[in-house]
């Protein structure tokens, strides 16, 4: 359908430019759709999110705010027009300094500053932080990006890379960090072919409700164009999935019942044009709403035929006798803790295109878990999984929630029944009404301690709300209570945690999986003991912290366990901050200053199940090296890391490494992008492909092991002392995947199953890290600033420096949003002005010291990341308001009128 209206003329990047001058058109859909220039980034049509900013007239302003007609007359520039990281010192500082991981918000943070520099080539930190104010970022906790706008005043030499048997602890910039500076990135939304038909969803407005669908042959005949609906009906194969096969209870269009707000019953299919003209109230569907309960407090009606009660599954951990133990304690404390839904809040909305190449259907989305959406997607539209082919797109941001399927099934049914390309794109409402939450949590727990403070017992009891399907439910359930102890002895210990499903948001994967949750439960108590056993809380923690060969509530024999590394590096700077906040605090004014600390543990990968990790990796006959990693980059560094282990594996350098992936098509499955896992096991499979192509490699020249290699275009040299040798790749027979030498292997971590009493071996590996968090309190408003983090994280080994601190960054600002703020509420805080997330100017400062005590696990002894980071901030954090002020908190986020509450209840 052909909008009816002229023409408009616009400068853009010093270019002339022409496109449909429709009344109300928002620059920004002008710039994606018309003129294809995907750089500037939507994330939430509403001025909210910054992602969409470009310059007018050398002036920063939200393109999606702004009507297209009244930039005519304008220069308009958008990130596509700042040269490039060659010329451009600004988009060179972003890489240098590691400013993007995810990449969505990196072009408005780019604009955004070009605008500042444009007049304060050498601006002070606030006024950075004042000038990206209006640019959210959720990945990188925005030190990177502030340090590299200060250091954007010259262009330094690019670096060299490092040598070969040298990545490994180099502060490597990301190997895909250009394109995510120049704006080029392929993101959900930026693939569209002229043919492409756009596709949305009907959704149930209600948290449950029966419903029927009408005449919609009738209702599409009267739309302004061609239209197609379809429904649960045309669903060709079983319309259920889940992220754990045993668990699947979703459908991707309801058929009769819906249970949840958001969900989807039908999509709509048809060009722009129409779909924007179209009236989506009138759609026929009767409603009949039934009675619902969104949270624990209610008792919804059973939501699922097999499961009484509406428990999803319980999760136990037992150990000794804990009962007895607490009666015999010298101290004791307990607590009852209540954490609301906290939304993801990644700045992209989902979105992705389905199409036809042959009898294969393609999908490029945003995605944590291609092969799993590959193998649900098939299974609903009823085809063999060799006929789905999952391209995943850049992922503007996941954090767990796009480990689910959303759109996957609905733009391939529509792409199947159409014949045409698909494209769905999330509005911000509707990514945040129907995609997964945090689990809400009600939890309480006792902790016992000798006269000299050594632990005795814990008991711990939670209800997780996991909404109105399964999602994840069950790995939080299990993994709670292995985690809830922290890493910490607790010779008895019973621990039990409930998935219960509401009807309220299905809630899934966020970033560790219940245990931020828990973790301020005991956390809280370890605080409660330290004070009565009259013992300083860093102290306390370390006298009761986990040792090598000791066993963990599950009964597990641990090794290289680096919390009380974590810990002994933190004892200066934890006797600093006190000293300083009690030297504060002696002014006696309103304003008070705490200092709170709290530690973490977690499990890498799945929780005693299987989860393997396959690499690829060959040399062409014309020398090209080329890496095969399935592992999605969410922004955490997987293309950059893994390509660096196997670097030093094989002993060539990270430069000569092509990356291809992921993509089922091209790539092994190297599982999902979750539990702090894939450069754990990702990594350890490509060491393993890495060493045994060394080894082929060897062994066919007959050299040591110690030989050097250097691959110059067809000849692969070695040296060996003074031996030499010259491999002509040329001469050698290509293989079927047209590598004339290669390797594939595989890791799958050595776990265990739990029994009964949740005995056994959950993880082959663990991460530890503790954090120490100082805040200054308002006492007359309730107000809490941040002021400064200390983070400690045992890492067994540092890959990649740079990376590492943008994770311990990136997941403090959420550990910091989910003490401070965040708070999910359905039909009320659907958007990004009413839910809030730290901006630049909430972040405190931040400091990462790295512990490295080597796991024999991990390859080159390293450990997860990328959960670690988040769990001990909120904990810390509270323990410091309370240190502050006295105010015990135990509902969260700590709002001020919670904060205020609290020091009453204290005085």
């Amino acid at each position: 359908m052909n909008r009816p209206f002229g023409t408009l003329t616009l400068s853009v990047n010093g270019t002339p430019r022409t496109a449909a001058a429709a009344p109300g058109r928002r620059l920004s859909e002008v710039l994606r759709e018309d003129l294809q220039l995907f750089g500037t980034k939507i994330g939430c049509d509403a001025g909210d999110c910054g992602a969409c900013t470009v310059l007018i007239d050398g002036a920063p302003v939200c393109a999606c705010l702004t009507p297209a007609v009244r930039a005519t007359g304008c220069e308009i520039t958008t990130v596509e027009g700042l040269s490039d990281p060659e010329a451009n010192a600004l988009q060179r500082a972003f890489l240098r300094h590691g400013a993007a991981q995810c990449g969505i918000c990196t072009p408005g943070m780019l604009m955004a500053a070009t605008a500042l520099l444009q007049d304060t080539p050498r601006p002070t930190r606030a006024q950075v932080e004042e000038a990206l104010g209006g640019v959210l970022c959720r990945c990188t906790g925005y030190a990177k990006i502030v340090d590299a706008v200060l250091d954007a005043h010259h262009l330094p030499a690019t670096a060299p890379a490092p040598e070969a048997g040298w990545a490994v602890g180099a502060r490597l910039e990301r190997l895909d960090g250009v394109p995510k500076v120049l704006g080029t990135e392929i993101y959900g939304a930026d693939h569209r072919p002229a043919d492409t038909l756009e596709v949305r969803a009907i959704r149930s407005p209600h948290h449950a409700a029966r419903f029927e669908i009408g005449d919609t042959a009738a209702w599409a005949s009267r739309a302004p164009g061609k239209i197609h609906v379809f429904t649960a009906a045309d669903i060709p194969g079983r319309n259920r999935f889940g992220a754990i096969p045993p668990f699947a209870d979703q459908p991707a269009l309801a058929e009769a019942h819906t249970r949840q707000r958001g969900e989807a019953i039908a999509i709509v299919v048809g060009d722009t044009a129409t779909l924007d003209a179209l009236d989506v109230t009138t759609f026929p569907v009767a409603w009949t709403p039934q009675p619902h309960a969104a949270d624990l407090d209610g008792q919804a009606a059973q939501l699922h035929d097999t499961r009484p009660d509406n428990l999803l599954i319980a999760g136990v951990v037992r150990t000794g006798d804990p009962d007895t133990a607490l009666a015999w304690s010298a101290h004791t404390a307990e607590v009852r803790i209540e954490t609301p839904y906290v939304e993801h809040a990644y700045i992209e909305p989902e979105a992705g295109i389905a199409w036809l190449d042959g009898e294969t259907l393609c999908i490029q989305a945003c995605t944590q878990a291609p092969v799993m959406d590959r193998d649900d997607t098939a299974r609903i539209l009823g085809l063999p999984p060799d006929k789905v082919r999952i391209i995943p797109a850049v992922a503007g941001g996941g954090f767990g929630s796009k480990l689910d399927l959303s759109l996957q099934p609905l733009i391939g049914l529509a792409a199947l029944k159409t014949g045409r390309p698909c494209r769905m794109v999330y509005t911000r409402a509707e990514s945040m009404a129907s995609t997964t939450k945090r689990h809400p949590a009600r939890m309480t727990a006792r902790i016992g301690c000798d006269a000299e403070g050594h632990v005795t017992a814990m008991t711990f009891d939670g209800d997780f709300n996991t909404g109105a399907y399964a999602s994840w439910g069950p790995t939080v359930a299990v993994r709670v209570p292995v985690h809830a102890s922290g890493p910490y002895k607790t010779p008895s210990y019973a621990a039990e945690a409930r998935a219960i499903h509401t009807n309220g948001p299905t809630a899934g994967a966020f970033r560790g999986f219940g245990v931020p949750q828990a973790a301020i439960v005991q956390e809280t108590l370890y605080d409660d003991l330290a004070i009565a056993a009259g013992i300083d809380r860093l102290a306390f923690r370390r006298r009761n912290a986990l040792r090598d060969g000791d066993r963990s509530v599950c009964g597990q024999v641990l090794h290289g366990v680096g919390i009380v590394a974590c810990l002994d590096a933190l004892h200066d700077p934890w006797h600093q901050a006190l000293h300083e906040a009690q030297a504060f605090n002696a002014q006696d004014g309103a304003v008070r200053r705490g200092v709170g600390v709290a530690a973490c543990w977690y499990g890498c990968g799945n929780t005693g199940l299987p989860n393997p990790s396959t690499i690829r990796i060959g040399i062409t006959a014309d020398g090209r090296l080329v890496l095969h990693q399935g592992a999605t980059d969410i922004g955490q560094g997987a293309n950059t890391v893994i390509a660096q282990i196997a670097a030093d594996a094989l002993g060539l350098p990270v430069g000569q490494i092509h990356l291809i992936g992921p993509d089922t098509a091209l790539t092994p499955d190297c599982g999902k992008t979750s539990a702090s896992r894939q450069t754990y096991v990702t990594g350890k499979a490509a060491l393993r492909a890495a060493e045994a192509l060394r080894r082929d490699i060897l062994a066919r020249t007959n050299m040591g092991d110690a030989a050097r290699l250097d691959l110059n275009g067809s000849t692969l040299t070695l040296t060996d002392g003074a031996a030499t040798h010259d491999l002509q790749l040329a001469r050698l027979a290509a293989g079927p995947d047209g590598y004339v030498l290669s390797a594939e292997e595989t890791y799958d971590p050595p776990t265990e199953a739990l029994d009964a009493d949740g005995q056994g071996k959950p993880y082959a590996v663990y991460g530890y890290g503790a954090q120490i968090a100082e805040v200054a309190v308002d006492t007359r408003l309730g107000t809490v600033k941040a002021r400064r983090i200390t983070a400690a994280h045992d890492v067994g080994r540092v890959i990649n420096p740079l990376l590492a601190e943008g994770q311990v960054e990136g997941g403090i600002a959420q550990g910091l949003g989910m003490a401070l703020m965040e708070e999910y509420l359905p039909g009320r805080t659907e958007n990004l002005h009413d839910y809030l997330i730290p901006t630049v100017g909430d972040m405190p400062e931040i400091r990462s010291i790295f512990v490295e005590v080597p796991d024999p696990e991990g390859p080159m002894g390293l450990k997860g990341l990328g959960e670690h980071v988040l769990i001990p901030t909120a904990p810390a954090i509270l323990n410091a308001i309370r240190h502050a002020t006295g105010a015990r908190l135990t509902r969260l986020p700590a709002l001020p009128h919670r904060v205020l509450a609290a020091i009453r209840a204290a005085r």
